[in-house]
């Protein structure tokens, strides 16, 4: 009798488990299948990702139906935004007719990691006379800098920014033979690694200058390689040591356990310097510093319509009315092709998605990042987040798009394999989106030749581009040569992917 009760309760899990499954989840399982077995012959491959899918269903979701307690009124707020937000509705909510200004030097679109980077970098450095207007249609870190796993990272690792730009490489530079487009791409992986490196030690100093209350706490982040991963990690660490960027090392599966309280049979791989923090809390941090200057203003509930150029000046058309702008930051990252279709295949919205609650695997150490194959999650204090990506959005989806509970149950199936039994009170589940490029680059630098600047395509690191890259860009506008540039246009610029054969290219070393 206890084995046919069994036998129904896990019955029944399983045809809940697919009554969850939307459409958007194949493409997330289509995504999948190429990253994990993406050397495979089609047929091999699709009987590989049918097996694997039979076992989840059947198997290793039911076995993990435990871990998780959902109740039927999930907070689909994320963990970050529980707190209140200070700049809710800003500065209606206090004063309801107050109105955009007419013209303003700089207009910056986004309240996020980048548009919040941008107002502190221009407090600290602008002239009492250059004003700056934050432009935000929903509250600062609403979209994904309030929706991530709360890391401070470096960014990828030298090998890995290799890899993906030579891949690209090709489609853009086929007059390079193949050892001028490797040549060409480990000079890009040594302009994103400099850049990285330096936009974390800044935000390090930073937090400590201005004693902001962020949750900041750097230790590190691990993230787990399977046996086939095993040589491609050792000659990553080796090409790390090479070109002086030693903070992508490799730890031994029992120095991963004592650092994270994950189970693995295999090396793997770890950032010294990454931290985790409280990102909403960052972004509001920030704001706070650079309103307390004249200069810099933020209205939020705007949504900017359109920008169109006019003369030596931009007219930026919002739901409140136009205002004339000398320059323009695009901080809207996977929004940015609503707002200019031209970015439509140059910045992909990518689904990420996560929960958080109260318990977790009792082994699971605080504040070290944690990365598995397919998932991430950290502890919190007495919550723990963990999450997973997903698949390609259209351009239209960015930001609109709601949680996969079958992706959760996923991702709480892979956390019992890597850590044992354990127990999560689910409070919160939500979905974000992220900006990435096809040579999975960033995007730093001007649009037009002229006052439209951007920075996005940060492909989930958000936190290692965007505080460096705004205060490279806030210096170009204001033609400050005091500090040193670490976008270069050669490398960084937008015209690289939307016209590369008109895009000035650097010289191979």
């Amino acid at each position: 009798m206890r084995k046919l009760i069994r036998y129904i309760s896990t019955l029944s899990f399983i045809c809940r488990i697919v009554s969850e499954i939307r459409i958007s989840d194949l493409a997330i399982g289509k995504h999948y299948r190429k990253l994990r077995w993406g050397k495979c012959t089609p047929p091999v491959r699709m009987v590989r990702f049918v097996c694997w899918t039979l076992y989840q269903l059947f198997v290793a979701m039911p076995k993990a139906s435990g871990s998780l307690s959902i109740s039927t009124n999930i907070s689909t707020i994320p963990m970050w935004l529980r707190d209140p937000n200070p700049y809710r509705n800003h500065p209606w909510e206090k004063d309801p007719h107050q109105a955009i200004p007419e013209s303003v030097d700089t207009v910056v679109i986004g309240a996020g990691f980048t548009g919040a980077a941008s107002a502190y970098h221009w407090a600290r450095r602008a002239d009492a006379d250059k004003g700056m207007v934050i432009l935000e249609k929903d509250d600062p870190a609403s979209g994904s800098s309030g929706r991530n796993e709360g890391l401070v990272v470096m960014g990828r690792y030298f090998k890995m920014v290799k890899d993906m730009v030579q891949q690209h490489l090709p489609t853009v530079r086929s007059d390079l033979d193949s050892l001028s487009q490797e040549r060409l791409a480990e000079q890009f992986a040594h302009y994103y690694c400099v850049a990285a490196y330096r936009n974390g030690a800044q935000i390090a100093e930073t937090i400590e200058k201005e004693k902001f209350q962020c949750q900041y706490v750097r230790a590190g982040w691990v993230q787990a390689r399977t046996e086939d991963e095993q040589a491609s990690l050792q000659q990553s660490v080796a090409l790390a040591k090479q070109t002086n960027t030693p903070d992508w090392q490799s730890i031994s599966s029992e120095e991963v356990r004592l650092r994270t309280g994950m189970r693995t049979d295999h090396d793997a791989g770890f950032s010294k310097n990454a931290a985790s923090w409280h990102p909403a809390q960052w972004v509001w941090c920030l704001l706070k510093r650079a309103l307390i200057h004249p200069q810099v203003d933020l209205f939020t509930r705007t949504a900017v319509q359109r920008v169109r150029p006019h003369g030596s000046e931009y007219h930026v058309f919002t739901n409140r009315g136009m205002l004339r702008a000398r320059h323009i930051i695009y901080a809207t990252e996977s929004y940015t092709p609503q707002l200019e279709p031209s970015f439509s295949n140059a910045i992909i919205p990518m689904q990420e998605q996560a929960a958080s609650g109260t318990g977790g695997p009792p082994t699971m150490k605080p504040h070290v990042g944690i990365s598995g194959s397919w998932f991430f999650a950290g502890r919190y204090g007495k919550r723990v987040l963990f999450g997973s990506g997903g698949a390609r959005l259209s351009d239209n989806e960015a930001g609109r798009n709601q949680p996969s509970r079958f992706l959760t149950r996923f991702v709480a199936s892979e956390m019992k394999q890597h850590f044992g039994a354990y127990h999560i009170q689910m409070e919160n589940e939500w979905s974000g989106t992220v900006g990435y490029t096809p040579d999975q680059y960033p995007i730093v630098g001007c649009m037009d030749g002229k006052g439209r600047y951007i920075i996005a395509g940060m492909c989930g690191s958000g936190s290692a581009v965007s505080f460096n890259g705004a205060r490279c860009v806030v210096n170009r506008i204001l033609r400050l040569t005091d500090e040193p540039d670490d976008y270069p246009e050669k490398y960084f610029a937008p015209s690289r992917l939307l016209s590369p054969d008109q895009h000035c290219w650097p010289e191979i070393d």
